[in-house]
């Protein structure tokens, strides 16, 4: 059938039908109306030919062209006639590609022309010899039959039944069609003749088609499961098969195609789902697939395998080795079954070491072949030994397996591909004594790491060895003749000479090989020289690739080789045609090359026309059920990486090329823009502005790709079944790395939760942390550091629980659980409580601190540099704890070492008064500078040193101790260049950040400025605080301000803005301790200053210059130092003679955190400013690298520092108010967790409740107090003191409140005014409102009472029987007027308040209550759920009173049932026998009650003492014992996407800090001094005439309770 263009249009799959499963390929007919013509025959045997010849002679018909068309050719065996090629016979085809479209044209027609009277000329000869009997039907057939039975028979002739159910056959019939033969277009869809100028069918090709259609198919159909489809299309009465007709037809068809499709994967899928997961499945087909392509290439003439020991060949490269082993493999069941008797069945066992990666490990190796053994031996193997010599001895038990009637061959080819380790080669694992049964041949380069040598010491028998030399001239001459003749072609005698000249010179198996291939294609009229073959084996190659350049394009050739080279495990077919069709320089010669016609895609024959021409040494390889195209050997590897892989450039676009395919970059509607080599149409005469052709395909046609999941699901409701995309695991990260796209290696993978999920998911944990190493190497991104940090901590759960991963890292809050990861867990967390551990980098630098000079951090984040006492100064990589570089300074003592910004200098000041200049990147001295004062300074009775120095951009300023001069040295030349004379003794030099001026502290507080271009003094000032020295000089240059600060901590702060007129702006005095200043610290934005002294820790605002927070330590403290953090909301400390380091949070004083230096106490603290590291020194001697910013995320956790009683969760679910035992409620953020808001009260808050809005709170301390808070604002509007209460309610209209007391009377009350509606003479212990607001319901020992909140009195009441209490009871949320309540009978009792009646009564196990925990009802009052403290959920059915025990995780805590019934939510215990899994202390569980299935875990690294579980959301809030909140929230499959931009928003990341949520200010919030009502006995007391107004709920005024008796 010929399709129209229309067809492309409508056939457009879904990748998911492409990319997931490779499979063998299906065969799809498509049989229309039309037979087709017969084809030009390109070869005729000479017989066969001059006979045809005689009969169209004798027919009367010119066969000129015959002769003129083809030529005979004596290397056919018999001799042939060949059909000369157009390009030799059609003018101007040569060229055609620098040529016209017209010019093609032309050619196109004469083909046609000269085509068509071939044809008549063949058909009309081999007719008449039919008929005359001379040719037989069958020998007539080749001539006479169409492509379309040619194709049709060899799709579906002679293939198997299991073949067959993958192919599909469509026929198309079109009714009446006959009448319709007169329109022009119908050539296209039925054979039409000519006669007497009348149009009509062409029978005799109408019957051959039905001859097909109705006879050889339906008999392949018979005999096997070929699908087979039959339409009928009926053409238009007036237009005949019009474009409407046929767009119908082709949209149809491409529907069914697409369900047939769609069912042949689904089969395919399940006969492969269950060997997706083996990767001892995938080992032996790959190594099966490569021994059957090296089988195919050589012919070997081998012996019988009669040896007790192993036999080994060896020999060079190229010398066959291989392929000798591959026909060992494959002649092994023929020759042990001559050996033993027809009865034999062998098991062979190869393996190619090194082609795969189980096969390059020795353990994995033989892991590999004792399971494969045990597999087919039938023997159970209890666990693998983890000792490599343990795994030996298992492979040397397990060959005793072997029978003589299933005997074992081993097969393993180059030893020396083995990676070294545990001696392995030194073959001591290699079974030398064998038995009778079993045999083992191996193969080795006879001059590679001893193996040949030490295989000897083990292998005695010469008898036993093989070597491969080359083989003689005769012999491979012989055997290439044999090839020759093998399919039908020989060489002429001449010819026969140059071959031989050139098997004189080399007679490699490969070289044999490489010249077959070249001569089969040898005419006999071919002139051969002796350039005509080549003399090496590499020169054949390299011929062999140009000759394959040379006809299908230099450009295609190069990048096609080029891709398949450079793939990490090779490409598949559709791969190739993929990544070349978005190869713009490839596509640019396929535009020419098809004469502008083709739209934007490489042709599949293309690509198979290069196998093609590549076969034997482009070979198969099966992995992961994908039919890979690999290089045949490595010398052909290693020719193709020199001529398609030497530029640079061209790798990394290509490599770049490849990570963009793999990474899906151009799918999903995502398309790449075709862009031209303007140069190369140039080179052609091709003008692209010009021709309207090439224009419209820039503007028309995008390059596009399939896409590239991590993963393929089959269904998506149940994603723990899906086929790992092996293709994209194993290319897509080597190609990032090669091509050097960091932040698509970070972001599209490492940092991919289906990456990393996958990669966990297949038991490839240990890679994807090798991976994520890789990933570290190339970006040195901290984060992914952390993240490998956190994986390792939780790899026993995640491998235990894969679908665990998700929450686990959440919780721990990395920016990897992206939108994928809801997809895999049920339970995300949304604020996670979780305190993450964390471990600096450590470095031990010297026994002591005390010989520790001074470290100084550098711009890399691994290396600082280290001065010791000794007087070197040495460069380490803090990560790898090695010594990089170290300079001597000739044993002189170091007093501290500078870098300058760019790092260009490090300047070392010693004790013999002298800087040292060094080249800080080659560890060369460039010069040494004596420092001099002046002849004033000096120290009494002794000599003065250095006593500071400092370094700007081009300037090193020290000073001697007790001098009033700075000097001057210029760092390019190494020479001093004037000396600052100071007022008084300097005691500190600041430089600004231009590297213009430098202030030089000094005494009596004062400071000098210089000019340090001219060395002019500038001015001088002097702060009112003149008592004691600068300590430290800010320059705020965003301000223009220079702020001193002094021994005491006092600032001034000077405008420098007129450089030489300073102004004072202020002083701030902060003498009020007597503790020394030892660090001062200016914010990254300059918008605050941080002193800290030895008692206290002062942060100043900037803007205001005033204290804005203040740090006190203990009487028995001492700060060692403190930093700020990058966003200035956290300060970090260390303590004297602690070994922890503390970060404060500034609003609240607040310890976050606490962490643990395990090297001992620290005694410095040093900020690094490049990358915001901070770095310790223990006293032991040891450097640690702590990351602020992970230390600040890990610490942004809000605590009440008391555990959590209870909480309430606002109306509209976006606050979280909490209550734990102290005199505040905290009100949280839900989205960030952070505290927002602390109300404060008298006494200690024993009850709270919300309006139904979330704006209004109620509350009541013990102090006899009832609060009414405005939420938003903060403000305690309403105070009523006078009794305690024992219990809180609020009426679901928000308009009254309920107080209840046990001492006194209860009261109704309205929220609004404060007024009383009435009393409540009765106590009730956990009362309830009903829906209606209209009923209290409340119980007492024996009875169930129902209160009217309009007039208090009991309304409704049920009494139990004497000594029977109600343990608990609920109200149903769809039935008000209904309770359910539990006795102590074990009686569920459901009763009906407003007809006081009992609906229901349902009978529990005896003892079922003696243990009574928690009890929830569903909304319908269908179900109850009843924990009892163990280890068991009871589900009792109400209506049928049938009870259904399921069991839990652990001892279960608490639980709650969700408001739609669907989920229950429970914490459990972990039981005592389980093993410690980092810290967890309980589970989060998450159980759908529909089938009693755990759909979500989440583990809890704290003591939960309070769950809470939102009615809308489905979002779950914990309590914790430290005073902390987690959130999470329940994503079923069902509403997985409405959640999952919740459960991405975490408010710490450790990616970038930038993007943090910035935690808000905590407010503060008082309590009323005085009550604005005081309760008596019977009445209250108001504070004014009116009372005041609070209400704000949004709810209308009611005057009373609904009434309702």
């Amino acid at each position: 059938m010929v399709f129209s263009p229309s067809f492309d249009t409508f056939f457009d799959f879904p990748t998911a039908l492409s990319a997931p499963i490779h499979f063998a390929p299906t065969e799809d007919g498509l049989v229309g109306e039309k037979y087709g013509s017969i084809r030009v025959p390109g070869e005729v045997e000479s017989a066969e030919f001059e006979m045809i010849l005689d009969a169209a002679v004798e027919a009367g018909m010119d066969t000129h062209i015959l002769e003129e068309w083809y030529c005979r050719d004596e290397n056919s065996v018999p001799p042939a006639y060949y059909l000369k090629p157009k390009a030799q016979m059609l003018k101007n085809y040569q060229n055609s590609m620098e040529s016209s479209s017209a010019a093609k044209t032309k050619n196109d027609k004469a083909w046609r022309n000269v085509s068509e009277e071939i044809k008549k000329i063949f058909r009309t000869a081999v007719l008449q010899l039919q008929e005359k009997g001379t040719m037989k039907c069958p020998q007539a057939k080749k001539f006479l039959c169409s492509a379309l039975e040619d194709e049709l028979d060899f799709a579906l002739g002679k293939q198997t039944p299991a073949f067959l159910k993958k192919c599909v056959c469509y026929i198309r019939k079109i009714a009446n069609f006959d009448r319709f033969a007169k329109i022009p277009e119908m050539t296209r869809y039925m054979d039409i003749v000519v006669s007497d100028d009348r149009v009509m069918r062409n029978q005799e090709a109408y019957e051959r088609l039905l001859k097909i259609r109705d006879e050889f198919i339906p008999t392949v159909v018979a005999a096997s499961n070929l699908r087979v489809y039959s339409s009928v299309t009926h053409c238009d009465m007036k237009l005949g098969y019009s474009q409407e007709v046929e767009s119908h037809y082709v949209e149809g068809l491409c529907k069914q195609f697409y369900e047939d499709m769609v069912d042949i994967i689904q089969a395919t899928v399940q006969q492969n789902f269950g060997t997706e997961a083996d990767p001892l499945y995938d080992e032996i087909l790959q190594h099966l697939s490569l021994c059957k392509s090296y089988a195919e290439l050589y012919d070997f003439k081998s012996e019988s395998l009669d040896y007790n020991e192993p036999l080994v060949v060896f020999g060079g490269p190229c010398t066959g080795k291989t392929l000798l082993l591959s026909e060992v493999a494959k002649q092994a069941y023929t020759w042990l079954q001559n050996e033993l008797g027809p009865e034999t069945d062998p098991v062979v066992i190869v393996r190619f070491v090194g082609s795969s990666q189980l096969s390059t490990d020795l353990r994995s190796l033989l892991q590999s072949i004792c399971e494969q053994i045990a597999i087919n031996y039938r023997c159970l193997i209890h666990f693998l030994p983890t000792q490599i010599q343990e795994m030996k001895e298992l492979l040397i038990n397990l060959l005793g397996e072997a029978t003589f009637h299933r005997p074992l061959v081993i097969v393993l080819d180059a030893l020396e591909q083995l990676t070294d380790g545990d001696d392995v080669r030194k073959l001591w694992w290699l079974p030398i004594h064998l038995p009778r049964t079993v045999r083992i041949v191996v193969s080795t380069l006879p001059n590679k790491h001893g193996i040949l040598q030490k295989l000897r010491q083990l292998v005695h028998d010469e008898r036993n060895y093989v070597e491969l030399v080359q083989r003689d001239r005769k012999v491979c001459s012989q055997t290439l003749k044999q090839q020759l003749l093998g399919v039908k072609r020989k060489v002429t005698s001449g010819q026969q000479i140059y071959v031989n000249e050139a098997l004189a010179k080399c007679t490699l198996p490969m070289f044999v090989n490489l010249i077959y291939r070249e001569v089969v294609h040898w005419r006999s009229h071919k002139d051969v020289d002796d350039r005509s073959l080549c003399s090496t084996v590499h020169e054949s190659i390299e011929q062999l690739f140009y000759s394959v350049e040379n006809k299908l394009g230099q450009r295609f050739v190069f990048r096609a080789l080029g891709y398949i080279t450079m793939a990490k495990a090779g490409l598949t077919e559709v791969e190739l045609e993929d990544i070349l069709s978005l190869d713009n320089i490839v596509l640019g010669d396929v535009i020419v090359a098809t004469y502008l016609k083709n739209p934007l895609r490489i042709s599949y024959d293309l690509v198979a026309r290069l196998r093609e021409e590549l076969y034997g040494y482009l070979v198969e390889r099966q992995v992961r059920n994908v039919t890979l195209m690999v290089w045949a050997n490595r010398h052909l590897y290693l020719i193709a990486q020199k001529l398609y892989l030497s530029n640079e450039e061209d790798v990394h676009q290509m490599h770049s090329l490849l990570a963009e395919y793999f990474l899906g970059a151009w799918s999903g509607g995502r398309k790449k823009i075709f862009t031209y080599d303007n140069n190369h149409f140039t080179s052609l005469n091709i003008s692209v502005h010009k021709n309207p052709t090439i224009s419209s395909l820039m503007r028309k046609h995008h390059l596009t790709s399939t896409q590239q999941p991590w993963v393929f699901q089959c269904n998506l409701l149940e994603p723990d079944i899906f086929f790992v995309n092996h293709r994209k695991m194993t290319e897509l990260v080597y190609h990032l790395t090669r091509s050097g796209r960091t932040d698509d290696l970070m972001f599209g993978v490492i940092m991919n939760f289906s990456w990393l999920y996958t990669m966990i998911k297949i038991g490839q944990f240990d890679k994807a942390l090798t991976d994520i190493d890789l990933a570290y190497s190339y970006s040195q991104e901290k984060e992914l550091k952390f993240l490998a940090t956190t994986l390792r901590s939780v790899k026993l759960k995640v491998l235990k629980n894969p679908a665990s991963l998700s929450a686990e890292l959440q919780q721990r809050l990395l920016p990897v659980c992206d939108k994928d990861g809801p997809k895999y867990c049920s339970i995300v967390p949304l604020h996670s409580s979780m305190d993450v551990t964390y471990s600096p980098e450590r470095l031990p630098l010297c026994s002591s601190y005390m010989q520790i000079v001074e470290i100084l951090p550098t711009l890399a984040p691994n290396i600082v540099l280290v001065a010791l006492e000794d007087g070197s100064v040495s460069t380490w990589d803090v990560e790898s704890r090695q010594l990089q570089r170290q300079i001597d300074t000739a044993k002189s003592v170091v007093l501290g070492i500078r870098l300058t910004t760019d790092e260009k200098y490090l300047v070392v000041a010693t004790t013999k008064n002298t800087l040292l200049i060094y080249d800080n990147h080659k560890s060369c001295l460039l010069s040494e500078v004596e420092i001099k004062g002046s002849k004033q300074s000096g120290v009494a009775g002794g000599v003065a040193f250095i006593n500071g120095f400092t370094l700007s951009t081009h300037h090193a300023l020290a000073w001697l101790e007790a001098s009033k001069d700075v000097n001057v040295i210029d760092l390019l030349y190494g020479w001093p260049l004037y000396q600052f004379h100071c007022w008084y003794e300097v005691t500190c030099v600041q430089c600004s950040p231009d590297g213009m001026y430098a202030f030089c502290g000094q005494y009596l507080n004062t400071t000098s400025i210089f000019h340090l271009g001219n060395g002019d003094k500038l001015a001088t000032v002097t702060s009112e605080f003149s008592g004691g020295f600068v300590k430290s000089i800010l320059v705020l240059d965003t301000l223009n301000q220079m702020v001193m600060v002094d021994n005491e901590g006092s600032l001034s702060v000077w405008n420098t803005k007129d450089i030489t007129n300073t102004r004072l702006m202020e002083d701030y005095d902060c003498r009020g301790d007597d503790s020394e200043v030892v660090g001062i610290e200016l914010s990254e934005d300059q918008r605050s200053i941080l002193i800290c002294k030895a008692r206290s820790i002062e942060v100043l605002d900037t803007k205001v210059w005033k204290m804005v927070e203040k740090f006190k330590a203990k009487r028995t403290e001492r700060f060692v130092a403190a930093v700020l953090s990058k966003n200035g909301q956290s300060i970090v400390a260390s303590m004297e003679n602690t070994s922890s380091i503390f970060v404060w949070r500034r609003d609240s004083g607040q310890c976050m955190a606490s962490l643990i230096e395990v090297s001992g106490a620290i005694v410095k603290l040093i900020k690094s400013a490049h990358h915001n590291l901070l770095l310790s020194v223990a006293s032991s001697g040891v450097l640690s690298v702590w990351d602020i910013d992970i230390i600040t995320a890990m610490s942004n956790i809000d605590k009440t520092g008391k555990k959590i009683q209870t909480l309430q969760l606002s109306g509209r679910e976006d606050y979280v108010f909490t209550m734990d035992g102290s005199e505040a409620v905290h009100k949280w953020n839900f989205n960030t967790g952070f505290i927002e808001t602390v109300f404060k009260h008298e006494g200690i808050v024993e009850n709270c409740v919300l309006s139904s809005s979330g704006d209004l709170m109620v509350t009541s301390d013990d102090k006899s107090s009832q609060y009414i808070w405005q939420t938003s604002t903060g403000e305690n509007m309403f105070r009523i003191n006078g009794q305690r209460i024992s219990q809180l309610l609020i009426t679901h209209n928000d308009q009254f409140v309920v107080s209840l007391c046990e001492q006194n009377a209860s009261r109704v009350w309205r929220l609004g005014t404060g007024h009383k509606v009435c009393n409540i003479l009765v106590t009730l212990q956990n009362a309830l409102v009903t829906t209606a607001n209209t009923f209290l319901v409340g119980a007492t020992k024996n009875k169930l009472l129902a209160v009217s909140l309009w007039s208090g009195s009991v309304s409704k009441k049920f009494v139990c029987d004497d000594g029977v209490t109600i343990v608990n009871f609920k109200l149903i949320p769809d039935c008000p007027d209904c309770v359910v309540f539990i006795t102590s009978t074990e009686t569920v009792i459901i009763w009906s308040v407003a007809d006081e009646s009992v609906c229901r009564r349902v009978q529990l196990p005896t003892n079922f209550l003696k243990n009574l925990e928690d009890f929830q009802i569903s909304p319908n009052g269908k179900l109850g759920i009843v924990s009892k403290g163990d280890e068991n959920i009871n589900v009792l059915d109400l209506h049928s009173g049938k009870l259904r025990l399921v069991h839990a995780a652990g001892i279960i805590w608490r639980q709650k049932l969700s408001r739609d019934g669907r989920y229950l939510v429970y914490i459990c215990f972990r039981n005592c026998d389980e093993d410690d899994e980092a810290g967890v202390v309980s589970n989060l569980i998450v159980m759908r009650l529909a089938d009693g299935k755990s759909i979500g875990t989440c583990s809890l690294y704290k003591t939960p003492t309070f769950l809470s579980l939102s009615q809308r959301a489905l979002n779950i809030i914990i309590g914790f014992e430290d005073g902390s909140i987690g959130t999470y929230t329940v994503v079923d499959r069902v509403d997985a996407a409405l959640k999952i931009k919740i459960a991405t928003s975490n408010s710490r990341q450790i990616v970038n800090n930038a993007s943090q949520k910035v935690r808000p200010k905590c407010g503060n919030h008082s309590f009323k001094t005085v009550a604005d009502c005081i309760w008596r006995e019977s009445t209250e007391v108001f504070s004014r005439d009116s009372p005041i107004n609070v209400s704000d709920s949004g709810e209308g005024e009611s005057t009373t309770p609904t009434k309702k008796e």
